[in-house]
C-alpha cells in the first residue's frame, strides 16, 4: 500500500473490490454495466441472474445499440436458455423502426426463428403480448415488404398497450412504434404530440430511463417541438456517457436550434465511442452509428465554416475501412462529400463527385443515397452552365424517386423529389427561364416544408428556400432574395449561407442595419479561425459600419 497514496487508496480499493465482484457475479456485472446507461426494470419469469442480464440488454435496445443488444440478449440465453423473453429480445434487435436499415432475408430468418423458439418456452400472458407484437413484424419470413411488417407491429404494439394498461414497457413500444408509422407528410407532427404524451407519463414514473428519455427527443425532432422539454435533451446524453447513440441523440434537437458547438462536441465524443461498438456477427465491420455521427458533425463544422476540420472529419470517415454496408453507411458517405462541397460551394469539386462510390455497397438499395450524389453533381453542373450534365443527373433523379416509390418508400421519394424540383429549377434558370425557375424553386421548397426529416439526416442537402433566395440574388431581386433567406433562417436557424445571403441582400438593397445585424450574426457562428473570405468581409462591414 506505500505504493499508492493515501488519498487513493480507499477508491482504488474499492474499484477492485466490484472488478473482482463483477468477475464472480455475471448478474453484478451487468447491473454494474447497466449504471452506466440508465435504469431499466422489465420484470419478466426469468432467473435473477437472466433477470439482471436481460434489464442490462433492454436498457441497450432502448439506446438503439443494436449489436450490443443482440449479444447481451445472448448472453442471458447462456445464462437461462429457457428464457423466453430473451429470444424475444434477439427478435427486437432485429429491425430498427426509425432508422432507414432494412432487415435482410438472413434477419428476417433469424427474427423469425427466435420468436419461435420464444412462443415454444414457458412465458407469462404479459410476456406473450411482448412476444405477440415481434411476431407481428417476423411472420411470413421469406417476404420483404417492410412497411407491411412496421404495421403489423406497430397495431400489435397497440393492442399490447391498451391490455396492459400501465406498463412501463408497453407503452414505450407502442409510442415508439407511433414515431416509426408517422406519414411522410406534415401530418408526422400529430404522431410525435401523441408518442411524447405517452412517453412523459412514463419519463414522471421512471425519469432515469433511456427509452423514456431516448424516445422523447426523437418525438421533439419535428419543427414546433424542438424547445420542448430541453432538459430532457440534455440530461439524455449525460445517463449514459458512453453509449455511442446516447451521446449523438441529442443533438438532432441542437441541429435544429443552429447550436453548432454542443452539435461538435455531442458527435466528436458519439464518434470516438462508435468505434468501441463494433458491428457484424464477429465485431469485424465499424458499425454504421460512427458514419452517422461524423455526417453530423461535417455538417455543424460547414455552418461555422470550419471547412478545414469538416475536410479532417470527411478524410477520417472516407479512410475507414469494413465500415458496416448499410443503407446508413451509404447514405453518409454519400451526404457528407455532397454537403462539403455545396455549403462551400465549390461547384467544380460538386461536378466531379461519382455517384454510386465506393462500388462494395449495393446501390440498388439505396436510392435516396444515391439521388444526393446526382443532385450535388448535377447542381455543380447547372451552377457551371454546363447543361447536359445537369440535364443526365435530373433524368437521373426521376428514375430514382420512381425506383423509390415502387418500393413503397415514400419519405425517401418524397425527398428525391425535392432534389429533382431544385435542381430543375437551377437548370431552368440556366437556359434563362428565370420567372419559371422560381416558380419551380417554390415548388420545391412547399413541398420541402410538408415532407417530415428523417432522422438519418441533420437536415435537407441544401434548404430549398435557401437555395431560393440564392435563385433570386443570381436574378438581381435582393429584396424578394432576403425575404427567402429570412423565411429559411426560420426552419434552418444558424445556417451559415443563409446568414451570408440575408446580409448581402439587405446591403444590396440598401437596408444597412439589417445587413450588419445579419454580418454580426453570421460572425457569432463562424468559427474565429475560419478561412472563409465572407468571414472578414463580415468583420470589415461591421466594423466600419457599412462596405461599397
Amino acid at each position: 500500500m506505500s505504493s499508492v497514496r493515501q488519498d487513493l487508496a480507499v477508491p482504488l480499493l474499492g474499484t477492485m473490490m466490484v472488478a473482482w465482484a463483477m468477475q464472480a457475479s455475471p448478474a453484478l456485472a451487468a447491473e454494474h454495466e447497466q449504471h452506466a446507461l440508465g435504469k431499466v426494470e422489465f420484470p419478466i419469469s426469468c432467473s435473477p441472474p437472466a433477470q439482471a442480464q436481460f434489464n442490462q440488454a433492454m436498457a441497450l435496445l432502448h439506446h438503439m445499440t443494436y449489436p450490443q443488444a443482440r449479444e447481451a440478449f445472448e448472453r442471458t440465453i447462456e445464462i437461462e436458455p429457457a428464457c423466453a423473453m430473451a429470444h424475444w429480445g434477439v427478435a427486437m434487435t432485429l429491425f430498427q423502426p426509425l432508422w432507414p436499415t432494412r432487415p435482410n432475408a438472413a434477419a428476417l430468418a433469424r427474427g423469425w426463428e427466435e420468436v419461435r423458439k420464444a412462443k415454444a418456452l414457458q412465458a407469462s400472458g404479459r410476456e406473450r403480448r411482448f412476444i405477440a407484437a415481434a411476431e407481428a413484424f417476423f411472420t411470413e419470413p421469406d417476404s420483404h415488404e417492410y412497411w407491411v411488417r412496421i404495421h403489423r407491429w406497430a397495431v400489435a404494439s397497440r393492442q399490447a398497450y391498451e391490455v396492459l394498461p400501465g406498463d412501463d414497457e408497453a407503452a414505450l413500444f407502442y409510442a415508439l412504434s407511433h414515431l416509426a408509422t408517422a406519414p411522410p407528410t406534415a401530418s408526422s407532427r400529430e404522431h410525435a404530440d401523441q408518442a411524447a404524451e405517452i412517453l412523459l407519463k412514463v419519463y414522471e414514473k421512471q425519469p432515469d430511463h433511456p427509452g423514456a428519455m431516448h424516445y422523447l427527443v426523437h418525438a421533439n425532432d419535428v419543427p414546433g417541438r424542438e424547445r420542448e422539454l430541453l432538459e430532457v435533451t440534455r440530461k439524455y446524453d449525460a445517463i449514459a456517457p458512453n453509449n455511442p447513440h446516447a451521446l449523438h441523440m441529442p443533438t438532432h434537437i441542437y441541429t435544429r436550434l443552429g447550436d453548432w458547438s454542443r452539435v461538435i462536441k455531442g458527435n466528436l465524443r458519439a464518434a470516438d465511442a462508435s468505434l468501441l461498438h463494433p458491428a457484424g456477427e464477429r465485431g469485424e465491420l465499424v458499425w454504421d452509428e460512427f458514419a452517422h455521427a461524423i455526417e453530423y458533425l461535417m455538417y455543424a463544422y460547414l455552418q461555422q465554416g470550419a471547412d478545414t476540420h469538416a475536410a479532417e472529419q470527411l478524410s477520417r470517415l472516407q479512410s475507414t475501412q469494413r465500415m458496416e454496408p448499410t443503407f446508413k453507411t451509404a447514405f453518409h458517405l454519400a451526404s457528407t462529400q455532397a454537403r462539403y462541397a455545396l455549403e462551400r460551394r465549390a461547384w467544380n469539386e460538386a461536378m466531379k463527385i461519382q455517384p454510386r462510390t465506393p462500388a462494395w455497397l449495393d446501390w440498388d438499395r439505396y436510392m435516396w443515397a444515391e439521388a444526393i450524389a446526382q443532385f450535388a453533381r448535377g447542381l455543380g453542373a447547372a451552377r457551371l452552365g454546363n447543361k447536359q450534365e445537369a440535364a443526365r443527373a435530373i433524368q437521373r433523379l426521376a428514375e430514382l424517386e420512381g425506383v423509390a416509390r415502387r418500393a413503397g418508400e415514400d419519405l425517401f421519394a418524397r425527398s428525391i423529389k425535392v432534389l429533382h424540383l431544385e435542381l430543375t429549377a437551377w437548370s431552368t434558370h440556366a437556359h434563362g427561364q428565370s420567372a419559371r425557375s422560381v416558380e419551380i424553386m417554390r415548388e420545391a421548397a412547399e413541398l420541402e416544408r410538408a415532407t417530415p426529416k428523417h432522422a438519418v439526416t441533420p437536415g435537407p442537402t441544401l434548404p430549398a428556400l435557401e437555395q431560393l433566395g440564392d435563385l433570386l440574388s443570381e436574378q438581381n431581386k435582393p429584396a424578394e432574395a432576403l425575404s427567402a433567406y429570412q423565411s429559411s433562417l426560420k426552419s434552418f436557424p444558424r445556417r451559415f449561407n443563409s446568414l451570408l445571403g440575408a446580409a448581402e441582400a439587405a446591403r444590396k438593397s440598401g437596408d444597412s442595419t439589417q445587413a450588419r445585424a445579419f454580418y454580426a450574426e453570421l460572425l457569432d457562428v463562424a468559427a474565429p479561425d475560419s478561412s472563409r473570405p465572407q468571414v472578414k468581409e463580415a468583420r470589415r462591414y461591421v466594423a466600419a459600419g457599412s462596405l461599397p
